[in-house]
């Protein structure tokens, strides 16, 4: 059997992706075949496409790359299943992330059983549930590194992103006192998350408020420890989801818990079974429910990954791979 896909066979912009077609995938012992109805493009799609930043090609291959389907995020119905498959049946509804394989941008792919695979909640479609685990999961990541729980003051900056609008929901389901930083036109989305303080950076710069928080989230990118560290409490944790200037964020958290009480953290996220399943119950119960923002056909993936690249998308951009 064969299928649709979109693949690249060179790093480049969006118009090096074409439609191919290329045979189904055969699930090995421990794994699920997921017939994909709906997948996403990220920012870390777009990485592996370009190649870049270059110290991505140490993983997805130094001259060309090694997996040539994209989409690390998926959501689909199960058609086949290993002979050790045992949690999951033919017919399932799942959603998950595999950012080791991709493979979400076709109509088929593998997974493996123990993987960041779990069961769409029945009251959310193969769209809703698409963008419910690479942002989420990074989020999850970050509040799980600097203990955040009930109580604690926390400013995420960036909180229309995937990551950012995860991190707003999944802190405030914790007990978190949330301020988010967005636009003017994004107010309302960020209100609806369940911020408790909203600033809008196109009227007031948010280093310069008169504040103090256990936890800074900066979920884009476009911040740096030093212009955040006035706002820290003593004991003050700064997070990034990017490497920062000159790649100082990985840098900073290896020195700054020598030197300062306040400190910078750049964990390594782990990829963790529990993880998703936390994320779908999360969606079931309403207390989670990811952000989208524009969908495209299959057909018009460049397209999506042109808008990906200006860097205004709000929450995530879903790919119909197929009708459903």
């Amino acid at each position: 059997m064969r299928m649709r896909a979109a693949a690249h066979t060179r790093y480049g912009p969006p118009s090096v992706l074409r439609l191919v077609e290329t045979p189904t995938p055969v699930p090995r012992d421990d794994e699920l075949l997921v017939t994909v109805f709906a997948s996403t493009a990220n920012r870390t799609d777009e990485g592996f496409l370009r190649g870049s930043p270059r110290i991505v090609r140490l993983f997805s291959g130094l001259t060309k790359p090694k997996k040539q389907i994209l989409g690390n995020e998926f959501a689909g119905r199960v058609e086949a299943i290993g002979a050790t498959v045992s949690t999951f049946r033919v017919g399932d509804r799942v959603f998950g992330y595999d950012g080791a394989n991709f493979g979400g941008h076709a109509e088929a792919k593998t997974v493996r059983e123990r993987g960041l695979v779990a069961v769409i909640p029945a009251n959310m479609s193969y769209e809703e549930a698409a963008p419910g685990a690479e942002g989420a999961h990074y989020a999850v990541n970050l509040i799980r590194a600097a203990r955040i729980g009930a109580g604690q003051r926390v400013l995420v900056n960036g909180s229309t992103g995937a990551i950012g609008s995860a991190a707003v929901q999944l802190l405030k389901d914790a007990g978190a006192n949330v301020t988010a930083v967005c636009d003017t036109k994004n107010v309302g989305l960020v209100q609806s998350l369940g911020a408790d303080r909203i600033i809008d950076y196109l009227r007031e710069d948010f280093t310069d408020i008169d504040d103090a928080f256990d936890v800074i989230i900066d979920a884009v990118g476009k911040s740096s420890f030093r212009r955040c560290r006035a706002l820290l409490k003593p004991r003050g944790i700064y997070l990034s989801s990017d490497l920062g200037f000159l790649a100082q964020n990985p840098i900073l958290a290896l020195t700054t818990p020598l030197f300062r009480r306040k400190r910078v953290m750049f964990p390594i996220p782990f990829d963790r079974k529990e993880d998703v399943l936390l994320l779908s119950d999360l969606m079931k119960s309403g207390k989670f429910r990811p952000v989208i923002d524009r969908t495209y056909p299959l057909d018009d993936i460049v397209a999506a990954f042109d808008y990906v690249e200006t860097g205004t998308k709000v929450g995530n951009v879903v790919i119909r791979i197929r009708e459903g």
